[in-house]
């Protein structure tokens, strides 16, 4: 083998892929945490060293050339096999001292996890733990996320999963809007009222098709893909919204909850390299003891759509 001929410098191929998969310098630099002088010195080194055109420099945007699209596909194998890298070294890592990231939906992050957090401090001290409060599900196989908290079961082989708990969800209204609108003693009795729906419109009419409502398209005029804003809307009264049960409903009235209850999984998901890593494996462990079942969930009538 010529080794000789494999000196890359690892940055410069990272910078290329990430600023081919972000379509700038000034996207790819904020996705890496480099200044954007830094980023497009990295990529011009590694065309130096290929002796090839990456891109075709926009304002405001960065085409792949020929050349760089040829390049693509091989620098993104060295960039799995610097993620296998980084599992397997993790996975054998010894001590409690570092980083553990963990992702879950925003409500749910805000509802659940800052007191789980306060236990970890205590309990390891030296450990630093990163939050990613979102909606949109992380890629753990690329580190996006250590450790994920979802609402559905993890498909994929390298992926394993527990399954901690289901919790409820329900229909939800201000009491404004309520007082406006009637207090519906039955189904039927929605067919009259506004409702506020998900990021997927065609889907949003499903989630609620599931439940046994069935909303005509002109009763559904607002949609949020963020809970926090769905939470928001509702108060404002501008319809009957399904909303995960926790503090953040405090204010608002539960609709038919005699006739409507949702239950949605939870699951604790990270990728096989990492379960013998010793930090990641006490984060694993305190949150499926920390987010069990509450005592006082029973099971429900429905099952929560797959949104999150």
């Amino acid at each position: 083998m010529k080794w000789s001929a494999l000196d890359f410098d690892w940055n410069q191929v990272r910078a290329f892929v990430a600023t081919a998969r972000e379509g700038s310098f000034s996207a790819a630099s904020r996705a890496l945490g480099l200044t954007q002088p830094t980023l497009s010195r990295q990529v011009s080194g590694l065309e130096a060293r290929l002796g090839v055109t990456l891109f075709e420099r926009g304002k405001r945007s960065m085409a792949l050339t020929q050349a760089g699209t040829a390049m693509l596909e091989p620098a993104e194998r060295m960039l799995e096999g610097a993620f296998a890298l980084s599992l397997a070294a993790d996975g054998h890592a010894s001590t409690l001292k570092g980083v553990v990231t963990v992702t879950a939906t925003s409500l749910y992050a805000m509802q659940y996890l800052p007191p789980v957090v306060a236990q970890l401090r205590t309990l390891a001290p030296d450990l630093q733990l990163d939050l990613i409060a979102s909606n949109s599900v992380q890629d753990l196989r690329r580190r996006e996320a250590d450790i994920a908290i979802r609402h559905v079961r993890p498909e994929q082989d390298d992926l394993i999963g527990k399954l901690v708990s289901e919790h409820s969800a329900g229909l939800y209204a201000s009491p404004s809007y309520l007082d406006r609108m009637g207090r519906p003693d039955t189904l039927a009795d929605l067919s009259d009222h506004h409702f506020i729906g998900f990021d997927d419109a065609e889907r949003s009419f499903e989630y609620y098709e599931d439940i046994g409502i069935s909303v005509p398209k002109d009763r559904m005029q607002v949609r949020s893909g963020y809970g926090e804003v769905l939470v928001s809307l509702t108060r404002e009264g501008l319809g009957v919204c399904i909303l995960p049960c926790g503090s953040y409903c405090e204010g608002l009235e539960r609709v038919l909850p005699d006739q409507v209850r949702i239950n949605f999984p939870v699951w604790l998901v990270t990728h096989r390299e990492l379960q013998t890593n010793p930090r990641i494996r006490l984060v694993f462990d305190h949150l499926a003891q920390a987010l069990k079942q509450p005592d006082d969930e029973t099971p429900a009538s429905h099952t929560w759509p797959k949104m999150c």
